[in-house]
């Protein structure tokens, strides 16, 4: 095709101020339609050049389209979602894709069947340095994993807790801020768990493969409305344990921390973003230590938008954060809500999704 014809749901803080600048400005994409709410969205249509703007979604559908962007609340993802891969359509649907795991893997299986391209832009899958982490771990110089730590912090605290007055002053957005029913709802999705553990969660799935099997959990809201803080225990496929942190109060201005450890038979992995290190020591003496430039681990998500665009028209094959990826996520941090719910309780992960 010479121009990938993308219709966009949801016309907000993200998807103005990341995804619609870097489709405008490709020669080979073209922005049909744009589905949304509020005063805004003319202007929206007017300022990233699309065809025309509807608040109804059926319409936008209808479109004569290649791909959808989805970049609605998080609850509204996956029905939104089933609706454009039935279509026919490729995907992008933002993080998290949806907040309950059968959901997750119903959308891998119809990605599948329809035979399309679907991608969640999760930015750090797509860092040359843990590109190349994951390269180590493929190439099996951990041996076969047994244990791992995830943990995540970000100065997000107001956008989780709605403690600032002006909330739009910690997002760099011309077009409008986050919106407190998305982040603040636990209704809706909100929370520091699927808001940001997401990124942790998907990151360290994308580089070891493995698949949660049970969590305990606990989350604690700070006096927020919605977790601010979350703790588990988890356990892997093929018998690795592990350990996962997340915490919304780093203060403003510092950087986000991401780092993973995974521990196998013959070495260690250490995956830092904040100290921007990558190191895979082994128990046989070899080692690497990969040079990282100053201020690559910082999060950006420039590299996804484009990425979806290059696997529809065949530029790439390269997708670090597709459905299956997607779904782990979700089934991992569905589990540990639940669990947190009961108390701390074992659950098993598989509860919404039956057996492996």
């Amino acid at each position: 095709m010479s121009r990938v014809r993308v219709g966009a749901v949801g016309a907000g803080w993200w998807a103005t101020s990341n995804h619609f600048p870097i489709f405008a400005a490709r020669d080979d994409v073209e922005l049909v339609g744009v589905c949304g709410i509020g005063p805004e969205l003319a202007s929206v249509r007017d300022q990233f050049g699309f065809g025309f703007a509807t608040p109804d979604y059926d319409e936008l559908l209808a479109a004569d389209l290649d791909a959808m962007v989805i970049a609605t609340p998080h609850d509204l993802h996956y029905g939104q979602a089933v609706a454009a891969i039935d279509r026919g359509l490729h995907v992008l649907v933002e993080k998290p894709v949806t907040l309950v795991a059968a959901e997750g893997w119903d959308l891998a299986e119809r990605v599948e069947a329809a035979g399309v391209h679907f991608l969640a832009p999760y930015g750090w899958n797509y860092k040359p340095f843990t590109v190349e982490a994951r390269r180590l771990v493929a190439a099996g110089y951990l041996g076969e994993i047994q244990h791992v730590l995830c943990h995540m912090a970000s100065p997000t605290r107001g956008l989780f807790a709605g403690d600032t007055d002006d909330i739009r002053s910690l997002w760099d957005s011309k077009t409008s801020g986050p919106a407190p029913s998305t982040w603040q709802s636990p209704e809706h999705g909100g929370g520091y768990a699927h808001g940001q553990v997401t990124h942790s969660s998907a990151l360290l799935f994308w580089l070891t493969g493995l698949r949660s099997v049970s969590v305990m959990a606990k989350v604690s809201t700070g006096g927020a409305r919605v977790d601010l803080f979350d703790a588990a225990v988890i356990s892997f496929d093929g018998g690795a344990i592990g350990a996962l942190s997340g915490a919304a109060t780093v203060p403003d201005g510092d950087p986000y921390q991401v780092d993973l450890r995974v521990f196998g038979t013959e070495g260690m992995l250490l995956v830092d973003t904040e100290r921007e290190r990558v190191s895979l020591h082994r128990y046989d003496g070899k080692k690497w230590d990969l040079d990282i430039e100053a201020g690559a681990g910082a999060y950006e998500c420039i590299v996804p938008p484009n990425r979806f665009i290059d696997l529809i028209v065949g530029a790439s094959t390269e997708n670090n954060s597709d459905a299956g990826v997607a779904a782990r996520s979700v089934e991992l941090i569905d589990a540990m809500i639940r669990s947190s719910v009961a108390g701390g309780a074992e659950t098993s992960v598989h509860d919404r999704k039956g057996a492996l």
